[in-house]
């Protein structure tokens, strides 16, 4: 009910959005992301939760060619390693077998085949992958190991928490942490001007016609979100809420206030 009484297509900040700010800030994703597609191997993003990073893999992703990128997303990461590889398996077209050593070489197998027949580059996002058991960090080097490690075949990008990179940093992952051939940190929006844009190309994709905060509730949203995209939409959607029985077109300070107290 609130979009339309506020005349929006989608919810600001929301997952329905597929324009996304960026003021330069994702532009060295894409270039890495890119990078990655030119010459597979291993990436890292890092970022706190609720900055983004979900939101601009999916449009990375989204623009790929099929014919040439196969999409592998794996966002439940919370298992056993061999769940982690049968679940890649499936999504390879791979039945996939309870002993892992078969397992790698059906799947090893199979990869080769995409790249070598059909020309298809496989590229496996992992996300939460602060989640991933740590024997999982230690095997994955060698199964990324084709050809006497002669050949990359396969895209990985780990996804998580700034708390991933430190992980990969200890001497156990060192053979992983040297196969990383790029890394991405994104970092909150919290310089006023950088915020103020952000929130003003949210409502202006989704619709929003006129002026909804003052400058003064800006810096409450602000303040309140840390400059989390996720948070300051999930903010915005419930003052929204608040507003359409009281029958206003703007959202008041106190507003955003009572907004905020019900999402703590």
């Amino acid at each position: 009910m609130y979009l339309q009484h506020f005349g929006l297509r989608h919810p600001p900040l929301g997952k329905e959005g597929k324009e996304l700010w960026d003021d330069g800030a994702l532009a060295q994703l894409s270039e890495r992301f890119n990078w990655l597609l030119q010459a597979p191997g291993v990436g890292l993003i890092t970022g706190e939760p609720g900055v983004g990073k979900t939101a601009a893999l999916r449009s990375l992703t989204e623009a790929l060619n099929p014919h040439r990128y196969q999409v592998v997303y794996q966002p439940e990461t919370d298992f056993g390693r061999l769940d982690l590889y049968r679940s890649l398996a499936g999504a390879l077209g791979v039945d996939p077998s309870y002993r892992r050593a078969q397992l790698w070489r059906d799947i090893k197998q199979r990869i080769a085949e995409m790249v070598d027949g059909k020309q298809l580059l496989p590229v496996w996002i992992i996300d939460e992958a602060q989640n991933l058991p740590v024997e999982f960090f230690r095997d994955l080097p060698a199964f990324l190991n084709f050809a006497f490690d002669a050949r990359d075949l396969i895209t990985v990008w780990l996804v998580g928490h700034p708390a991933l990179a430190q992980t990969l940093e200890r001497a156990p992952y060192a053979a992983l942490h040297g196969r990383i051939a790029a890394r991405v940190q994104l970092r909150p929006v919290v310089e006023r001007e950088r915020f103020a844009l952000l929130i003003g190309h949210a409502l202006k994709t989704a619709g929003c016609q006129h002026t909804l905060l003052a400058d003064s509730g800006m810096e409450v949203l602000r303040q309140a979100s840390k400059g989390l995209p996720r948070i300051a939409g999930r903010i915005l959607h419930t003052a929204m809420r608040l507003a359409v029985p009281k029958g206003l077109n703007h959202l008041p300070d106190d507003l955003l206030q009572q907004a905020i107290e019900e999402l703590r």
